[in-house]
Parts: structure tokens; C-alpha cells; sequence
């Protein structure tokens, strides 16, 4: 039973050019959160973002139909933020802004407050981590990958990115426990 990323990739692959905007419609805020997160530039991420999926579509005939599509997205994306930071000479940015994700309806202002400086000590913990855990994290509970779909975004085996993760979730520990 074909899925319906299967069926869309089938129509782009037959010249259907209006499946290909859906696709990016369903994957273009997490694809421009990857690369903000990664350069901390909006106007890179921006770039970034559409040079994802110009490649994407350029190697959509490489893509294996039976594996979900946003793990092969999402690894296109990375490798193309590893490379912009190395041609760049740069490093992931220490912090950005970027919504947060909490909803201060109902939530009494010392709440949403306290919510706040702790999403924003999350995140720097997370910028202080190694590209390699920060991005194992990121796509395990930013982005709610399983497992093996962590370990084919980063192309390691199941077991290398359990220990990612359990390595970055410690190092995280460590850093929060600082401050």
C-alpha cells in the first residue's frame, strides 16, 4: 500500500511539478528551523532552506520510495548546513530568536515567564553541545523522528544513534546542571 509521500514523489517523478509544492508546503517550516538552528541567520536559513529542496528535487530519483522522505530531507539539509558552515569558516551561533512553542493563554505571567528562561536555557544548552549530539537531539525530540529515522537522517546505524542520543541527553544534563 503506497503511502502519500510515495504517491507524491511518484507524480513529481512523472513530471508533475504542483506535487512537488506540496511536498515543500509539508516540509518547509522544518527545514528553515534546521537551518536557522544551524547558522543562525534568518536570511541563511532562508537561502539554506531553498537549496534543500532545489537538491532534493534534483535527486528525487535516487530517493528509496519504501523509506519515509523526511529523514532523506532532513539529511539533505544537514549536509548542506555542514557545508555552508565550513566554506563560512563559522560555527552554529550561540543563541537566536525563534518562537518557542509555549502559549502564554491561561499561564499566569511568572509561569510563562519561568517557561521562557527555561526554553532559553535548553537552547543554549543545546548550542554548547557538538554538532553531532546537538543534531541527534534536535531530530529526536524537536523534530519527534523515531530512532531509525534519526540514525538514516544522520546515516549512522540504529545503535551509534541511540548513543548519540543518551550521550547528548548527559552532556545536556551537565550543562543545565551549571547553570
Amino acid at each position: 500500500m503506497a503511502s502519500g509521500e510515495d504517491i507524491l514523489v511518484n507524480e513529481i517523478l512523472s513530471g508533475d511539478v504542483n506535487a512537488y509544492a506540496l511536498l515543500v508546503k509539508r516540509y518547509q517550516k522544518p527545514m528553515y528551523n534546521l537551518m536557522l538552528r544551524m547558522t543562525g541567520s534568518e536570511q541563511d536559513a532562508v537561502d539554506l532552506t531553498q537549496d534543500a529542496f532545489v537538491k532534493a528535487y534534483e535527486k528525487l530519483e535516487k530517493f528509496n520510495s519504501s523509506a519515509p522522505f523526511f529523514p532523506w530531507l532532513y539529511t539533505m539539509g544537514l549536509n548542506l548546513a555542514r557545508d555552508f558552515l565550513r566554506r563560512a569558516k563559522r560555527h552554529p551561533v550561540e543563541s537566536y530568536e525563534s518562537e518557542n512553542g509555549f502559549s502564554d493563554e491561561g499561564v499566569l505571567p511568572d509561569q510563562a515567564l519561568s517557561d521562557r528562561i527555561d526554553a532559553q536555557q535548553v537552547q543554549e544548552g543545546l548550542q554548547s553541545l557538538p554538532v553531532d549530539y546537538r543534531e541527534a537531539l534536535l531530530l529526536r525530540f524537536h523534530e519527534g523522528l523515531s530512532m531509525g529515522e534519526v540514525a538514516q537522517a544522520l546515516g549512522i546505524s540504529l545503535s551509534a544513534a541511540k548513543m548519540k542520543i543518551h550521550r547528548g541527553l548527559s552532556k545536556l544534563r551537565q550543562v543545565l546542571a551549571k547553570r
